[in-house]
């Protein structure tokens, strides 16, 4: 049996057949210069209107080794565009003195965008909010005498302009330009400036009119946008920033509808729950955006990545950035939100031709919740260049039920189809449904971390194997020095009062001593035993950490944001010494005012319960020391460790507060992704070889608030499909590769609390196990059509068979089928069962067509199975596969 040209599925076929000659000659024409403007409907790139999909990835939080795989698999997923913040704080960390190398090379990330043939979407801002440190601004900002964040503020203006010109400047000095044959396409200015604007009322709004201004003064020749900015000036186009977005309309019928930021995932902060949002929804909400009219939009993020060293906001923001993102921390694919967007954005590129063609969709009811939108080439298309597609594309519809709970039968233009709730099906030719929002065939990858290598402190790891009772043991070895408390350098001052953290550190540590001597008289020792009570440090507020130590001893710890504090302390009869330790985890990154947010302390600080009444700290001589002696020698790095008088580390010492260690590690073979497992550590922050991995924190999640069973349907929320309840927020810390050498890596650990660095150890991260159903009701894969060989071919039977991909990372196979059932198997990844109806060769079938390969296919069909196992039922194959990578003989022998 075959199909004709002229069928349904040979226009299918045809559709996306011309769909990905449309995109291969955007690409093969990328290097030339083109314009890009903009109408009511779409960007218009070299005189084309264009639907586009764009992948949220910040350069910074990836290290440039990694850069080539996530645009790789960007493209491969379908997007067009990259989408990135310019980190200021990154760039210009000493006024007047830039930096625009290691993870802050943007040139050559802008021009890796381009070589793979993908736009790019600068947001220059400044401010970039993106849960980064200070919203990205760079703190020696706030020391500007008069200076006021984003708004009509001259300093501000000046130092704001003076750095967006300087971005606008490098590009054009490097013809990233599109005009000059360049990648970027657009650029933003500002950013979330609508949710605060209020806030400084009419500085407010000529603030935001001299932005605009200032921007498009600075001839980048490129459309400029604002996003969360319903009052951007005529010639900015403003955009919608949530997790829907297809409601939104710009305040001008002139400019495109275009959501900036696809908020996928959440992030999270130290003992909080880790977010989730089914790709289901987020399937849905982009649908729903293309079906009501929208033209660009991105997903914030696409790569989330790691926010390495000090670079997370907050406060308590955690280092992993990892989002929920299609990409995961670690440049893995995250399955099935990587392939089911894939294959939405296929099926949104078949519509691209009428899409682009339509001013605007015919809208049809099709019941209460039930709706479908139109899109038919009109009079419009005269200058677009889509003439040629012929008029077999002329017509493309999305059918939507937004209902949540129940399904729905429609009637479309003749024809029946069934949506599930809250659902969106798309017919490129508004006959046939290639895609359902709701209906997921890609595949489930479960990331799993396996492998502790050994670490030994600069001895061969032969060595550290020991026999004992004749078992094999590791012995891992560490080296340990104290950090000493208070006073450590020359580098101090003595003033009377307190002063402001930031004031005094300038964000060069997360670290500021306060010490100061107390005086105790018999007197008070005898008030405090008569009415049993004890003296107290009183702080009307303070963030984010408070360590209190009495004659170098800790006493108590708080922990909070601008919380008030009542710390109970003891004290000895005569002088005591009395250390006070502020600590900032991330700085604030959003809202009004940040200059003035600063950190420490804030009201009347005091010692309370002494006889003769209160003790105020502001009258009182204290000397500050910023930082930490380990952290200013830089015994992290391979060149000063040395410096530090290490000595060996016994199993049998007590855990001990405000203490490095280190040891070394060599790197595992094979190139799966590194990770340091610290679920044995306390606080504290983490560097290998110099490069610091960023904070670590084994705060507990809540053991609430985590659904047994997730459920898509429904308006979603960062709360809604949280996992991880009652676990660490955070243990495994992403090592990047490039990081590594071959043996003898360097790990020096700063702890805070008093952890076990015996149990820390060294994680390969893959994703070991692959799942996925899919059923004879399933749609045949979208991808599957793109070939463009088979334009004036006839289609066999076997291309309208739905189909099972399972594909293991870059340097996997298959090496195992764990289940396999065709019929009606129940459960889910890792939990399935065979159900009352099951083809008995169907592990044999799959093992055949899988074993031994980096990726198979799998034909669900009776056929395939060798006959129908129960007859006048839907059958479903549902496979869990595991897969193994070829250095894994190598691991073996540790």
């Amino acid at each position: 049996m075959v199909a004709q040209r002229g069928s349904p599925w040979g226009l299918r076929c045809l559709f996306l057949c011309l769909a990905v000659q449309f995109a291969l000659e955007a690409a093969a024409e990328y290097f030339k210069p083109f314009n890009v403007s903009y109408d009511h409907r779409a960007l218009i790139i070299d005189g084309k209107r264009r639907m586009l999909v764009s992948a949220g990835i910040h350069y910074p939080r990836a290290t440039p080794e990694m850069w080539p795989d996530l645009i790789a698999k960007s493209k491969e997923g379908g997007v067009d565009v990259i989408q990135t913040y310019a980190f200021w704080s990154g760039h210009e960390p000493v006024r007047g003195q830039y930096n625009f190398e290691g993870r802050y090379d943007i040139v050559k990330f802008a021009n890796l965008v381009g070589a793979s043939g993908l736009y790019l979407h600068l947001r220059i801002g400044p401010y970039v909010c993106a849960e980064w440190n200070f919203g990205g601004f760079p703190v020696w900002l706030r020391d500007i005498p008069g200076i006021e964040f984003r708004t009509n503020n001259a300093l501000f203006k000046e130092e704001m302009q003076r750095f967006v010109k300087k971005m606008v400047d490098l590009m054009q000095e490097e013809e990233l330009l599109s005009w000059q044959g360049g990648p970027i396409i657009m650029l933003q200015i500002e950013n979330e400036y609508g949710n605060i604007e209020g806030q400084f009322g009419q500085k407010g709004k000529e603030y935001i009119k001299w932005a605009a201004e200032m921007a498009l003064g600075l001839g980048a020749g490129v459309p400029w946008v604002m996003c969360k900015q319903v009052d951007a000036p005529g010639s900015i186009i403003d955009a919608c920033n949530g997790y829907y977005c297809d409601g939104y309309k710009p305040n001008s019928y002139n400019k495109p509808t275009m959501w900036t930021e696809d908020w996928d995932g959440w992030y999270a902060s130290w003992g909080g729950r880790l977010p989730h949002r089914p790709v289901e929804d987020l399937a849905f909400a982009v649908a729903r955006f293309y079906q009501r009219g929208g033209s660009f939009q991105n997903y914030y993020m696409y790569f989330g990545g790691t926010n390495f060293g000090r670079t997370s906001g907050g406060p308590f923001y955690i280092t992993s950035y990892d989002y929920d993102a299609p990409i995961d921390e670690y440049g893995l694919l995250s399955e099935p939100k990587w392939g089911h967007l894939k294959d939405l954005h296929a099926a949104i590129k078949l519509c691209e031709p009428a899409l682009v063609a339509a001013d605007s969709p015919n809208y049809i009811k099709l019941g209460p919740k039930q709706e479908a939108h139109v899109y038919r080439m009109n009079s419009h298309t005269e200058g677009l260049n889509i003439t040629s597609y012929g008029s077999q594309i002329s017509c493309s519809a999305f059918l939507a039920n937004i209902d949540e709970h129940k399904a729905a039968s429609v009637t479309f233009l003749g024809q029946k189809y069934n949506l599930p709730p809250w659902s969106v099906s798309i017919l490129p030719d508004c006959r046939n449904v290639v895609y359902n929002t709701a209906k997921v065939g890609a595949q489930t990858s479960i990331k799993t971390v396996e492998f502790d290598l050994p670490l030994y402190s600069g001895i061969s790891s032969q060595q550290q194997f020991i026999t004992k009772n004749d078992d094999l043991f590791i012995t891992k070895s560490w080296m340990t020095v104290k950090e000493p408390v208070g006073v450590w350098s020359e580098n101090n001052f003595t003033v009377q009062g307190i002063l402001e953290h930031l004031n005094v550190t300038k964000d060069q540590s997360d670290y500021l001593w306060h010490i100061t001597r107390i005086f105790v008289s018999e007197d008070d020792i005898s008030f405090w035993e008569k009415n049993n009570i004890s003296a107290a440090v009183s702080i009307d507020s303070m963030r984010d950490v408070l360590r209190v130590f009495v004659n170098g001893q800790l006493t108590g710890s708080v922990i909070g944001h601008w919380v008030k504090v009542e710390q109970p302390v003891k004290f000895l009869k005569g002088y005591n010494d009395l250390v006070l330790l502020t600590q900032t985890v991330g700085l604030q990154n959003y809202g009004a005012f940040l200059e003035k947010d600063g950190a420490g302390f804030r009201g009347q600080i005091k010692l309370t319960g002494f006889k003769n009444g209160d003790i105020d700290f502001s009258k009182l001589l204290w000397t500050y020391q910023v930082g930490l002696k380990g952290e200013f020698l830089k015994i992290y790095t391979i060149e000063e460790n040395e410096k530090a008088s290490w000595a060996e580390l016994s199993p049998d010492d007590d855990p001990s507060t405000f203490i490095w260690y280190k040891t070394y590690f060599d790197s595992p073979a094979g190139t799966d992704p590194v990770a340091l497992d610290l679920g044995s550590m306390g606080k504290g922050q983490a560097w290998v070889n110099g490069h610091h991995i960023g904070r670590y924190w084994t705060l507990v999640a809540p053991e609430d608030g985590c659904p047994e069973i997730c459920d898509y349907r429904g308006a979603y929320d960062s709360d809604k499909c949280s996992f991880n309840c009652g676990k660490p927020t955070q243990t495994l810390y992403h090592v990047p590769r490039s990081w590594l050498q071959s043996s003898s890596n360097l790990l020096v650990i700063l702890e805070e609390t008093g952890g076990n660095p015996f149990d820390i150890s060294i994680k390969l991260r893959s994703a070991g196990v692959l799942c996925a159903q899919v059923s004879e009701s399933h749609y045949p894969p979208v991808q599957k059509w793109f070939n463009p060989d088979s334009v004036d071919e006839k289609i066999t039977v076997n291309d309208l068979t739905p189909e099972m991909h399972l594909q293991c990372q870059d340097g996997f196979t298959i090496s195992s089928i764990e289940f396999a059932s065709y019929g009606t198997p129940q459960g889910s990844c890792q939990k399935f069962s065979m159900g009352n109806c099951h083809a008995t060769n169907s592990s044999s079938i799959v093992s055949k067509s899988c074993l031994g390969k980096n990726s198979c296919s799998v034909e669900i069909s009776n056929i395939s199975f060798g006959g129908d196992p129960c007859r006048g039922v839907v059958k479903t194959l549902a496979v869990e596969a595991r897969c193994r990578s070829s250095s894994d003989v190598g691991l073996s022998q540790f």
